[in-house]
């Protein structure tokens, strides 16, 4: 199996805040989306790309994914941000508002460019109607390593912006275009983060849609406080059934009568070698 890394709390911190940035380093998210754009006011840009500099300088060694959200390239700020990007060595950039496959070619070129390591990825958000139009063409990119694509974050404030649609009633509105972006993650092979949660103190109401987007097969959730990384990561995690049943696969495929089967019954029920994958995930994201 190949290594899996959670993507269950993924928690934005603003690089203009020096306070929640100190704050960062002692949080249990699986990552954090050190932000230097929308969450950051024009005139603090510079100031919050020095703050991640020295953040950077002296954080300690952790198993929390670091990734910094940089302003498009089309911006006075990109360029500056994404060579700090590469500079500090991040886990990925996150690419707001992307719409086309050149889009992630041209900052991969770039991180080329500025040396970055080859472990340093792409996070495409997803979240105006041209780039749900386009997911399908964008994750096709995770096919090629140069791209260095690794995952959708879906934008749902931006997409009810840009669309008028309303958040309301679980967000029965936008699904479909969820649904969709979900799909083409999947058949790209990367994985695909939910959007933020706005009302953080609304804790039933968050806790709803964690739920929800389990369900809809979100691989994570993006957060806005720390105080809804729990929430996320229990919503997210796998449950006592699953690992029970994810166990009971992986041992029957493993029976000398069974290791050169297709298809076996397990408990009244026919599962294949497909669900071997699926079993060692559930347990991945258990450990």
């Amino acid at each position: 199996m190949t290594d899996f890394y959670p993507r269950r709390a993924v928690l934005y911190v603003p690089a203009s805040n020096q306070k929640a940035l100190a704050k960062s380093a002692s949080l249990n998210a699986d990552a954090l989306i050190y932000d230097l754009e929308d969450s950051v006011a024009a005139e603090m840009k510079h100031e919050a790309r020095d703050n991640l500099r020295r953040h950077f300088q002296e954080r300690h060694k952790t198993l929390t994914t670091q990734t910094i959200r940089i302003n498009t390239l089309s911006t006075e700020w990109g360029e500056d941000d994404l060579k700090l990007a590469a500079e500090l060595k991040a886990e990925a950039i996150v690419l707001p508002k992307a719409e086309t496959p050149q889009q992630i070619i041209d900052v991969a070129r770039k991180l080329d460019d500025y040396d970055a390591p080859e472990t340093l990825g792409i996070w495409a958000m997803i979240e105006t109607p041209r780039g749900i139009l386009n997911a399908d063409e964008i994750a096709r990119l995770a096919q090629k390593s140069a791209a260095r694509l690794k995952c959708f974050i879906v934008g749902t404030n931006d997409i009810a912006l840009s669309t008028g649609v309303k958040t309301t009633n679980q967000r029965s509105a936008l699904l479909p275009w969820m649904m969709q972006i979900i799909l083409a993650a999947r058949a790209g092979g990367i994985d695909v983060l939910d959007g933020v949660y706005n009302s953080f103190q609304d804790q039933e109401g968050f806790k709803a849609e964690c739920e929800q987007g389990a369900t809809l097969g979100f691989d994570g959730k993006t957060l806005i406080h720390p105080s809804q990384i729990e929430m996320a990561l229990s919503a997210y995690s796998s449950n006592n059934e699953e690992i029970t049943w994810a166990n009971q696969v992986i041992t029957a495929f493993n029976l000398p009568e069974n290791t050169s089967k297709g298809a076996i019954s397990l408990n009244g029920t026919m599962v294949e070698q497909l669900h071997i994958r699926q079993a060692e995930r559930i347990l991945a994201r258990a450990r």
